[in-house]
């Protein structure tokens, strides 16, 4: 392991120390650091989508100093070390890559990186298609994955006619809804039929969402601003008007 690897396995095990260690640090476990670690993951892909480097670096330090904090209360339950996590992660990356590390060669051909990974779940006991699929995982990233673990055993629209009369049929029942169980139940089949739709699209929905909020983000902030330029208060506009700025807003941000 390189110098500052060293560095950094050093910090973690001084500051999670029972008698000289960091009272914060030392109090964590794995459920508590878990939503730390979550967090971190997004900081990153924010600060990639910002396209701030200097930024990245430091949000993939703060990531991987999660990693060693997982790894270091693993340690000291004497189930696995980080050096068995880089060891694991190796292994799997050259078994899942037999075409670069092993006698394969050519190129991967499509659908052979999911058998791998199939096979690997296989391996590790999975009974079912849906099996390994993190519960923890944004529900419509979830959505996308059991969708498409879904279509590779045959469980799938031929075309896109099924599932967008499935929408329509989803909407309705939605509207038809009474308790407020039954609304968040179809609310939640409305949006498990979209992810499948755009699906079909090759898009990943988690990703196109994300797009859609950034845009919207970005033009509210211009109708504000357009609004205050001219001395009105946004909020106390009636819808038409607020429209009228929506709708300067689009045209200013494309």
């Amino acid at each position: 392991m390189s110098k500052q690897t060293d560095r950094l396995l050093a910090i973690m095990a001084r500051l999670r120390d029972p008698q000289t260690g960091c009272e914060w640090d030392t109090a964590q476990n794995f459920a508590t650091i878990a939503p730390y670690t979550i967090e971190e993951a997004y900081e990153v892909a924010d600060a990639i989508e910002r396209g701030d480097m200097d930024d990245l670096r430091g949000e993939l330090g703060d990531l991987l100093f999660q990693v060693v904090f997982h790894a270091r209360m693993a340690e000291e339950a004497s189930s696995f070390t980080y050096a068995d996590v880089a060891r694991d992660i190796c292994d799997k990356m050259e078994a899942r890559h037999p075409h670069i590390f092993g006698n394969e060669g050519g190129v991967m051909e499509d659908g052979r990186w999911e058998d791998l990974k199939a096979a690997e779940r296989e391996a590790s006991g999975a009974t079912s298609a849906m099996d390994g699929v993190a519960k923890a995982l944004p529900a419509l990233l979830r959505s996308h994955k059991l969708q498409k673990r879904a279509a590779r055993v045959g469980f799938e629209w031929p075309d896109s006619v099924g599932p967008l009369e499935k929408l329509k049929e989803e909407l309705a029942e939605l509207d038809e809804a009474e308790t407020e169980e039954e609304r968040l139940l179809e609310a939640g089949d409305v949006l498990f039929v979209a992810v499948n739709i755009v699906r079909r699209y090759g898009v990943d929905p988690e990703q196109a969402l994300r797009a859609s909020n950034a845009k919207f983000e970005r033009r509210f902030k211009v109708m504000e601003q357009l609004s205050k330029n001219e001395g009105e208060d946004f909020a106390a506009l009636d819808l038409d008007r607020q429209e009228e700025y929506w709708q300067r807003a689009k045209r200013e941000t494309g």
